[in-house]
């Protein structure tokens, strides 16, 4: 029920993250989705792509520092409010989401997202009958 994501750690300097888009490019792996968290120093770039574990290894036989991690990502109806309903099922059965991000991708709204208990996640995803996203 969960997704690999890649997350990337860049310095915030020029050059950093065009360095990660050739590996990718190169490599032919295709981005579905990414977010980028910065602080002064570095930033971690987070990326749902096309072939996760090959990603890592192109990206480690590069240098760049990287890690896969689980997350999941559930498909909502392209309505205002279906991320507050998604976040409040979770947030009342006393998960911590400690991030997320979204895009809309063929009319739907995908909530990608790391919780603090993935199989308490899991159960909320089941027992309220939403749909995982699968890349």
């Amino acid at each position: 029920m969960t997704i690999p994501q890649l997350s990337i750690f860049i310095e915030n300097r020029s050059g950093t993250l065009i360095k990660v888009l050739e590996v990718l490019k190169q490599a032919n792996i295709q981005i579905i989705a990414s977010t980028i968290a910065d602080t002064a120093e570095y930033g971690i770039y987070r990326i749902i792509c096309s072939e996760p574990t090959r990603a890592c290894e192109e990206l480690k036989n590069a240098g760049i520092a990287v890690a896969i991690s689980d997350v999941f990502a559930i498909e909502l109806d392209d309505q205002p409010g279906r991320a507050a309903d998604a976040v409040k099922m979770f947030s009342e059965a006393g998960i911590s989401i400690t991030y997320m991000y979204s895009f809309l991708l063929r009319s739907k709204g995908i909530l990608i997202f790391r919780t603090d208990d993935n199989a308490h996640a899991a159960q909320v995803i089941q027992q309220n009958n939403l749909k995982s996203m699968t890349p």
